[in-house]
Protein backbone atom coordinates (compact mmCIF):
# COMPACT_ATOMS: atom_id res chain seq x y z
CA UNK A 1 0.00 0.00 0.00
CA UNK A 2 2.57 2.14 0.76
CA UNK A 3 4.29 2.45 -2.43
CA UNK A 4 1.44 3.22 -4.65
CA UNK A 5 -0.18 6.27 -2.44
CA UNK A 6 3.79 7.64 -2.88
CA UNK A 7 3.65 7.29 -6.66
CA UNK A 8 -0.24 9.05 -6.27
CA UNK A 9 1.30 11.84 -4.18
CA UNK A 10 4.25 12.24 -6.69
CA UNK A 11 2.28 12.14 -9.60
CA UNK A 12 -0.40 15.06 -7.90
CA UNK A 13 2.83 16.58 -6.10
CA UNK A 14 4.21 16.68 -10.22
CA UNK A 15 0.37 18.03 -11.71
CA UNK A 16 0.24 20.56 -9.04
CA UNK A 17 3.31 21.92 -10.12
CA UNK A 18 2.25 22.03 -13.84
CA UNK A 19 -0.15 24.06 -13.17
CA UNK A 20 1.20 26.19 -10.79
CA UNK A 21 -0.33 25.57 -7.65
CA UNK A 22 2.71 23.88 -5.49
CA UNK A 23 3.21 26.27 -2.97
CA UNK A 24 0.60 26.78 -1.07
CA UNK A 25 -1.26 25.01 2.08
CA UNK A 26 -3.92 24.33 0.33
CA UNK A 27 -1.75 22.11 -2.26
CA UNK A 28 0.02 20.29 0.78
CA UNK A 29 -4.16 19.30 1.63
CA UNK A 30 -4.17 18.14 -1.97
CA UNK A 31 -1.69 15.83 -1.32
CA UNK A 32 -3.10 14.56 2.33
CA UNK A 33 -6.50 14.75 0.14
CA UNK A 34 -4.68 11.89 -2.12
CA UNK A 35 -3.08 10.13 0.54
CA UNK A 36 -6.38 9.57 2.24
CA UNK A 37 -8.41 8.62 -0.73
CA UNK A 38 -5.66 6.21 -1.88
CA UNK A 39 -5.31 4.78 1.58
CA UNK A 40 -9.22 4.26 2.35
CA UNK A 41 -9.22 2.46 -1.59
CA UNK A 42 -6.79 -0.21 -0.25
CA UNK A 43 -7.94 -0.25 3.08
CA UNK A 44 -11.94 -0.64 2.04
CA UNK A 45 -12.26 -1.99 -1.57
CA UNK A 46 -9.69 -3.91 -3.94
CA UNK A 47 -7.06 -1.18 -4.02
CA UNK A 48 -7.02 2.02 -6.73
CA UNK A 49 -7.58 1.22 -9.73
CA UNK A 50 -7.13 4.48 -11.57
CA UNK A 51 -5.95 8.08 -9.52
CA UNK A 52 -7.84 11.51 -11.90
CA UNK A 53 -7.15 14.89 -11.73
CA UNK A 54 -8.75 17.11 -13.81
CA UNK A 55 -9.04 20.76 -13.09
CA UNK A 56 -10.87 23.60 -14.79
CA UNK A 57 -11.24 26.98 -14.20
CA UNK A 58 -13.26 26.77 -10.67
CA UNK A 59 -12.12 23.36 -9.11
CA UNK A 60 -9.42 21.00 -9.12
CA UNK A 61 -10.83 16.88 -8.80
CA UNK A 62 -9.41 14.44 -7.45
CA UNK A 63 -10.97 11.10 -8.32
CA UNK A 64 -9.94 7.61 -6.95
CA UNK A 65 -11.75 4.79 -8.89
CA UNK A 66 -11.48 0.88 -7.44
CA UNK A 67 -12.95 -2.78 -7.78
CA UNK A 68 -16.34 -2.42 -5.66
CA UNK A 69 -19.13 -0.46 -5.70
CA UNK A 70 -19.61 -0.14 -2.28
CA UNK A 71 -20.38 3.42 -0.83
CA UNK A 72 -18.81 5.12 1.29
CA UNK A 73 -20.05 5.36 4.77
CA UNK A 74 -20.19 8.63 6.17
CA UNK A 75 -19.31 9.63 9.94
CA UNK A 76 -20.26 13.04 11.21
CA UNK A 77 -17.00 12.79 13.37
CA UNK A 78 -14.01 9.69 14.54
CA UNK A 79 -15.03 7.59 17.38
CA UNK A 80 -12.36 8.88 20.74
CA UNK A 81 -10.30 5.98 21.70
CA UNK A 82 -11.71 3.99 18.75
CA UNK A 83 -9.34 3.29 15.94
CA UNK A 84 -9.95 4.13 12.12
CA UNK A 85 -13.01 6.24 10.75
CA UNK A 86 -11.08 9.06 10.11
CA UNK A 87 -10.22 8.89 6.87
CA UNK A 88 -13.14 10.58 5.10
CA UNK A 89 -13.84 12.69 8.07
CA UNK A 90 -10.12 13.96 6.60
CA UNK A 91 -11.05 14.36 3.38
CA UNK A 92 -14.38 16.14 4.31
CA UNK A 93 -12.39 19.17 6.32
CA UNK A 94 -9.97 19.29 3.54
CA UNK A 95 -12.05 19.58 0.92
CA UNK A 96 -15.00 22.06 -0.21
CA UNK A 97 -17.51 18.77 -1.50
CA UNK A 98 -16.69 15.72 -1.37
CA UNK A 99 -18.69 12.56 -2.99
CA UNK A 100 -18.49 8.58 -4.11
CA UNK A 101 -20.91 6.66 -7.27
CA UNK A 102 -20.99 3.53 -7.91
CA UNK A 103 -20.11 2.80 -12.03
CA UNK A 104 -20.38 -0.99 -13.34
CA UNK A 105 -17.94 -3.01 -11.10
CA UNK A 106 -16.37 -0.69 -9.27
CA UNK A 107 -16.82 3.17 -8.02
CA UNK A 108 -15.10 7.14 -7.58
CA UNK A 109 -14.64 8.80 -4.59
CA UNK A 110 -14.22 12.26 -5.38
CA UNK A 111 -12.82 15.27 -4.02
CA UNK A 112 -13.04 18.85 -4.88
CA UNK A 113 -11.19 21.98 -4.25
CA UNK A 114 -11.63 25.29 -5.45
CA UNK A 115 -8.89 26.72 -7.62
CA UNK A 116 -8.83 30.36 -6.07
CA UNK A 117 -7.60 28.27 -3.00
CA UNK A 118 -4.72 26.90 -5.07
CA UNK A 119 -3.83 30.04 -6.52
CA UNK A 120 -3.65 32.61 -3.04
CA UNK A 121 -3.79 30.27 -0.48
CA UNK A 122 -1.33 30.94 1.90
CA UNK A 123 2.58 30.23 0.79
CA UNK A 124 4.08 27.10 2.84
CA UNK A 125 7.79 28.06 3.67
CA UNK A 126 10.47 25.59 3.22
Amino acid sequence: MPRHVAKGRAFTRQALQDWGWDRTETSEDTLLLVSELLTNASLHSNGCRELVLTADGATLRIEVHDGTTTLPLHRPAPQPGLPGGRGLYIVERLSDCWGAHAYGDGKAVWAEIETTRLEYGMPVEH
